[in-house]
């Protein structure tokens, strides 16, 4: 069921998305080729929390936030209502200072769209849902092939890796120019389709890569693994 008002935050498993083509891409891989990926620190998986965020307009209140959720299985899932600003932010625990840090932000108004469903009236609302990958850092969305109106709006911070462009256990000068020149923010459809280097926008200092969605798909953070590897 779509239509719905309330806003939930709940426990999720790993599954496979697809959606349909993104614009302006840049760099494809064959699909029998992969990308560098980025991994988490020491190829472990963080913990990792969600707070979920319903944006008032016009009526002075500001935003409402549910409290902080554990993701036992590394999936979160909300409503996003037509014409409604609806957001939710995954912070990991590292386990290289202990600290919270962000990993992902994702904020909806439009969604317009939905495959099996049809049009989305103002007003009305469909479930998202939100997928960690525990082995690189990414993420998957679904339902498969929702389209927005006015894009959402994906941030994602790549942190976690500590430095360790390359997965070779060492932060060397290396790393830094694999960041400042390869890195991206990459997506597919499907497991059998090629990984394709998006035009999102970076920010090294803030270490993330901020992108408006117009549909949904597969998502992570990679180099050309052809350079990346040969520096």
């Amino acid at each position: 069921m779509f239509v719905r008002r309330s806003l939930l935050v709940l426990p999720l498993a790993l599954m496979v998305l697809r959606c349909a083509d993104q614009p302006t891409a840049l760099n494809t891989v064959r699909a029998s080729e992969t990308p560098l990926f980025l991994q988490w620190a020491g190829n472990v998986a963080p913990q990792f929390s969600a707070t979920s965020s319903q944006h008032q307009r016009g009526n002075g209140r500001g935003d409402k936030k549910s409290p902080p959720i554990s993701l036992d299985r590394y999936q979160a899932t909300f409503w996003a209502v037509r014409g409604e600003a609806r957001s939710i932010q995954i912070n990991y625990q590292s386990s290289v200072d202990d600290s919270t840090h962000p990993f992902l932000r994702l904020t909806t108004s439009d969604p317009e769209f939905a495959p099996g469903i049809g049009a989305i009236a103002r007003g009305d609302s469909v479930l998202i849902t939100v997928t960690v990958d525990t082995t690189m850092i990414g993420v998957k969305f679904e339902p498969s092939g929702l389209q927005f109106g006015d894009h959402s709006e994906l941030k994602i911070w790549y942190g976690g890796a500590a430095g360790d462009m390359n997965g070779d256990a060492v932060v060397d000068s290396t790393d830094a120019r694999i960041e400042q020149q390869l890195l991206g923010l990459w997506y597919r459809e499907g497991d059998e389709d090629a990984w394709t280097n998006l035009p999102a926008s970076q920010s090294i200092a803030d270490k993330s890569f901020t992108y408006a969605l117009p549909h949904f798909c597969e998502y992570a953070i990679a180099a050309l693994r052809e350079l990346a590897v040969s520096w």
